[in-house]
């Protein structure tokens, strides 16, 4: 117990630990923040009129499809059209009528609405000959949201990863190391901690990322746990590879970052580029990082039957490494 406490009070003096455990709670908050912004209504189509001549049928049609601006004066809204810094089509109303005009220098999307739209006015009073049907969907950047969320949530949870590893490359570096051999506590005893210190780091960081990112209902709280949890351990016992293998500190910065790569890039691609029925998608499950990551994504997506490869999967990472490191540790205690 009192080696616990000094593996925790080290880590409480260790900055880059601190960053570590920060970072994706950060990152979350970013997420939040940006995306708080609608960007529909930042690319929504402005429109300006005079105030004196549109009617108030023409400025409620024109607000269904966009922002519009009144003005007092015609000089005025030839003013804010040509202003540089708007895309603002103007309208006339001339009788039943109405003309556009525009400064020039607007996207093609805009001149393309500013030549249609009288013609699109003119035919909005004549019934269309088909059915009508509504189709509601998500906002366009929910789906970029969500991407970014599960990238922040997969980088919490192997945080355990580089949490040990650079807790064990200081121990090595400060000779805390020689200390460690001496004290009253077993091999086992000395693994479980590491691993216990790197898997509540990564799970602290990781749930405390989700409560400011990720709403999640009821029912999917015990699967996410399980992700968490699983994946959480086989990060902490790959930082326990990385700080048996590497010798000095600049060593275990280049390993960590290999690792951190090969836990965020393949998973993105495949969930973007690889068809989920496909031999290389079942593939890429060699990954801990891929089960987690398209585990949170089917969560996102409201797919709970499809949790269980991915759950599986981390069970069977956490398995087989740990009984790896036991047999790493079992050949060093020989030698």
């Amino acid at each position: 117990m009192n080696s616990l406490k000094y593996q925790l009070r080290s880590i409480r003096r260790d900055k880059m630990c601190i960053l570590t455990f920060l970072l994706p709670v950060v990152a979350g908050i970013a997420i939040n923040l940006l995306f708080g912004v609608s960007f529909q209504s930042i690319s929504e189509t402005s429109f300006g009129v005079i105030q004196s001549e549109a009617t108030d049928d023409t400025v409620a049609w024109l607000q269904q499809n966009g922002i519009v601006t009144e003005y007092e004066t015609l000089d005025a809204l030839r003013s804010a059209v040509n202003d540089p810094s708007t895309q603002m089509i103007g309208v006339i109303q001339v009788d039943d009528t109405i003309q556009t005009f525009i400064s020039g220098d607007e996207l093609e999307v805009n001149r393309v609405i500013a030549d249609t739209l009288p013609q699109i006015y003119e035919n909005q009073r004549e019934p269309l000959p088909v059915e009508q049907t509504l189709i509601h969907m998500k906002t366009g950047n929910e789906g970029l949201k969500s991407l970014l969320i599960a990238i922040t949530l997969v980088t919490a949870m192997f945080m355990g990863c580089t949490f040990n590893a650079m807790n064990i490359i200081s121990e090595k570096e400060d000779g805390i190391k020689f200390i460690n051999q001496v004290l009253p506590m077993t091999t086992r005893s000395y693994v479980v901690q590491k691993i216990l210190l790197g898997f509540v780091g990564g799970t602290a960081s990781t749930i405390v990322t989700a409560s400011i990112c990720m709403r999640i209902e009821l029912v999917q709280v015990l699967p996410f746990l399980l992700i968490i949890l699983l994946s959480a351990y086989i990060s902490a016992l790959s930082g326990l590879f990385i700080g048996t293998f590497s010798n000095g500190l600049m060593i275990g910065i280049v390993y960590i970052k290999i690792i951190m790569i090969l836990f965020l890039a393949p998973p993105i691609f495949f969930y973007l580029i690889v068809p989920d029925n496909a031999i290389v998608f079942w593939l890429s499950y060699i990954l801990p990082s891929s089960a987690t990551f398209y585990g949170i994504m089917d969560l996102f997506n409201r797919q709970s039957a499809k949790l269980w490869p991915a759950l599986i999967a981390l069970l069977l990472h956490a398995v087989l490494w740990s009984i790896v490191y036991k047999l790493v540790q079992m050949r060093s205690d020989e030698v």
